[in-house]
């Protein structure tokens, strides 16, 4: 821009930095707001419908305009490269404006998007281990504005978390968001990516990318499972199967060879057979294996008994010889007692012996009931951050977990090996409560309570009311207020009543007795599951307009003087609620400001110590009055004073006419004022002439007037006028019964000079017009009447070539002097 353009910036900038931007500014912009990609043009027209200013201009480090007497005027950028630009549109006004310089400016918002975003592992995807947690990254480059972005994650097609970025800096940015994945085996297969959503308002487009899709590979196992069982010889079982990531291979050992398990099973397999499972990992398991061809051993593979009851299991052996039978845990012989404990829970081995042995294995699963709940406390959280709580509880079977909780959609549950999370993400007041976790089997239950508090967050009770606010007349008809849940507590087992102050309970709803119900108080009550008991009041108000509004005077009005002050109180008779009510005074059509204005009082109250005079503390009908003192002037002189009481019932309440009171009427007695317009302080008489003076004052009581002068001067008076014709001092004094006052008058004797004046003036007109005849007559002598001496004439000869004032004449002529 050019020298000038950079002094009207600066002229500018510190006019509006001064004079600031109203909002009323005579300006237009069109839009208000644009969204620009990075490098585009843009332009945003600036209008007025005024036609009093000098001119309007655009202020901006590119593409600023100088002021032009123009009604509009763009800002264009061809190329916008300037991340932090907020152009202004100003005005400056002529002489005849009637707003001051002014400015409005535009917003402008440059963004930048990338077309691809990449996915990031610090790890292979495809051999990813059971139970481990791995991470994820998100990198976007190059974005701008940064915290228009939000970053979602998904596993397969299911939304797993999204993240936005709180980052101040209007200039392009890298950004980057991890995702933590705790990987299980039904995680393998699935894809993972992420996506990059861009919202730039209602002006702006909606952008979104997304990066390319990790398959995941998840290795886990083996997981070997296998029974043992008595056998015929010359059979074959499969007595093992594994699952696992890769699929695993079994290989057999007996006595340190490998072992054939399609081959049928002969009496020399009996005894113990290694089982090795090969995947991911090594399982080995030992396998106790009886091919029977004399003693037979029949047990139960797996049983389950209850503690604390009589009860074990039962394992009958046949063969001959008869076999006898043996126990054995952990490789020592031992006896079941009658009643079993979790103790007692484990793997046995049952020998039957006889002329050849046989084994079965028998697996006792003991069941009990959970234990107490461990590694759930209580939790304290910042409001926008997330917390996890923990349920954990030993049992047989394993415990199952049921939470109690006031539920909002920020929570999730989570069962991982036998424990129970719960996430709270992005925490609310709505997850402040008690959250109650249960841990049970089919043996029993046991539960804890543990309460989380969200720091910053306030909670409130989740119940609306309808109408909030409820106005009704005296002995009106009654209207009914509804209290139910929000939409976030109407799932969460609301148990809804109401109660007023006097203990009174209904249902969901609450009415009114119009006739009695002055401070009922009702509040609706609820109980959620998770949440303590909470309440919301109705802003409820039974109202009553005044029987009667009267002004009556403290004091005495039959002697009021001006200067003193009057005060008047204002009663108002059975009203309610009387905190509602406004006094306003008038003194005729005018509002009356008072010295002081006392505030509404209870009538014929004396506070005591059994005795409340506070209005507030009232809400059935009452008498209060309000007092006023006035300094009183002439004005206030047989003028009438009322007052109006006005109920306000608040925005949501009724617009009430105010009750107005009968007038009061005032007599105020003032000292006389003489009217000085009619009177002035000098006064001049021409000799031989009068002057008539008049006095004239305002007062009340009306005042007398009286004229005061020198006993030497012959003045009369005539209908209240004081002729004078001497020069002299007079004074005029204006008494009544409040004060007197008086006024002087010089009166100066002049002396009548007209006469003179006109003689002179009539002998100068007279001179004048004599010698005006004599200067005509010589004028009209000469030059008219063309008068000639014929004395002595001498003839000459005639000329024909002269003209003699156009008469040709033979004789000579001499001209008159």
């Amino acid at each position: 821009m050019s020298n000038s353009a950079s002094f009207v910036r600066l002229f500018v900038g510190l006019i509006l930095t001064v004079t600031g931007a109203h909002s009323s500014c005579p300006v237009e912009l069109s839009p208000s707001r644009v969204v620009v990609r990075y490098g585009d043009s843009v332009s945003v027209n600036c209008s007025t419908s005024e036609t009093h200013f000098d001119g309007i201009g655009w202020e901006s480090p590119l593409g600023g305009r100088n002021t032009e007497k123009v009604n509009h005027l763009t800002w264009t950028v061809k190329n916008l490269t300037h991340w932090d630009i907020s152009p202004f549109c100003f005005i400056t006004p002529s002489p005849n404006s009637t707003f001051s310089m002014c400015f409005k400016s535009a917003e402008v918002v440059l963004y930048s998007f990338p077309e691809n975003i990449d996915i990031l592992t610090n790890h292979s995807a495809d051999s990813m281990e059971e139970n481990k947690e791995y991470g994820f990254t998100c990198v976007i480059k190059d974005v701008a504005p940064a915290n228009s972005v939000t970053v979602r994650w998904y596993k397969g097609d299911t939304l797993t978390s999204e993240e936005t970025f709180d980052v101040p800096q209007k200039g392009p940015a890298n950004l980057s968001s991890v995702y933590k994945l705790n990987s299980t085996r039904r995680d393998n297969g699935v894809s993972v990516r992420c996506e990059a959503h861009m919202d730039l308002g209602p002006e702006g487009p909606k952008l979104n990318v997304s990066s390319q899709e990790i398959n995941v590979t998840v290795f886990y196992g083996p997981d070997l499972f296998c029974s043992v069982l008595n056998t015929v010889e010359g059979d074959t079982f499969d007595l093992c199967n594994a699952t696992g990531n890769p699929t695993p291979t079994l290989t057999w050992w007996k006595d340190g060879h490998p072992k054939n398990m399609s081959v049928p099973l002969s009496r020399e397999d009996t005894g113990q057979l290694v089982v090795k499972a090969m995947g991911f990992s090594s399982v080995t398991k030992e396998i106790q294996i009886s091919v029977q061809y004399g003693p037979e051993l029949s047990c139960p593979i797996t049983y389950t008994a209850i503690e604390n009851t009589f009860d074990k299991p039962n394992c009958t052996a046949v063969g001959f010889p008869i076999p006898i039978m043996q126990w054995f845990k952990d490789g020592e012989e031992v006896v079941l007692p009658q009643t079993l404990t979790r103790n007692d829970a484990g793997q046995y081995t049952v020998i039957a012996s006889s002329s050849s042995l046989v084994n079965a294995t028998v697996d006792i699963i003991i069941q009990y009931a959970p234990s107490q709940i461990l590694e759930l406390e209580d939790s304290e959280v910042e409001i926008g951050l997330n917390v996890s709580l923990k349920c954990s509880s030993m049992g047989n079977p394993r415990s199952n977990y049921t939470w109690i909780y006031f539920e909002v959609a920020n929570v999730m549950e989570e069962n991982v090996d036998g424990v129970s999370l719960l996430h709270i993400h992005n925490a609310t007041a709505s997850n402040m409560g008690d959250y109650i976790c249960k841990a049970w089997n089919e043996r029993g239950a046991v539960t804890k309570t543990v309460k989380v508090t969200v720091k910053g967050a306030e909670q409130e009770c989740p119940i609306e009311i309808t109408p909030q606010r409820m106005v009704i007349p005296y002995k009106g008809r009654s209207e009914t207020a509804v209290c139910k849940p929000t939409p976030i507590g109407a799932n969460n087992g609301a148990d809804i009543k109401w109660q007023d102050v006097w203990g009174k309970i209904s249902a969901k709803e609450w009415r009114a007795d119009t006739n009695v119900d002055w401070d009922p108080r009702p509040a609706c009550t609820a109980k959620f599951r998770g949440l303590p008991p909470c309440k919301k009041d109705l802003s409820f108000t039974l109202y009553k307009t005044p029987d009667s509004v009267s002004i009556l005077p403290v004091h005495n009005l039959s002697s009021l003087v001006e200067g003193e002050e009057l005060q008047l109180r204002c009663d108002v008779i059975r009203v309610a609620p009387a905190q509602n009510v406004t006094v306003r005074w008038y003194h005729g059509n005018d509002t009356v400001e008072p010295l002081i204005n006392g505030s509404m009082r209870l009538m014929d109250c004396v506070p005591k110590n059994d005795t409340n005079c506070d209005i507030g503390e009232h809400r059935n009908p009452l008498s209060v009055s309000s007092t006023i003192s006035v300094r009183l002037d002439r004005k206030h002189n047989r003028a009438e004073f009322r007052c109006e009481a006005l109920l306000d019932l608040g925005h949501n309440g009724l617009k009430l006419s105010p009750e107005v009171s009968n007038p009061v009427n005032v007599t105020v007695h003032y000292k006389p004022v003489i009217n000085t317009t009619k009177l002035p302080n000098t006064v001049p008489v021409i000799t031989g002439y009068h002057e008539e003076l008049v006095c004239e004052a305002e007062g009340h009581p009306p005042p007398k007037i009286q004229w005061l002068y020198s006993p030497d001067k012959a003045p009369r008076v005539s209908n209240g006028m004081l002729i004078v014709t001497e020069a002299g001092f007079y004074t005029c004094n204006a008494t009544n019964d409040v004060d007197s006052a008086f006024h002087v008058v010089e009166v100066i004797l002049k002396v009548d000079h007209l006469p003179l004046i006109a003689g002179f003036v009539a002998i100068a007109v007279i001179a004048i017009s004599i010698i005006f005849l004599f200067i005509f007559s010589i004028y009209y002598k000469n030059t008219r009447m063309r008068h000639y001496n014929l004395k002595n004439p001498k003839l000459s000869t005639h000329n024909g070539n002269v003209a003699h004032n156009g008469w040709d004449t033979q004789l000579p002529m001499t001209k008159l002097s």
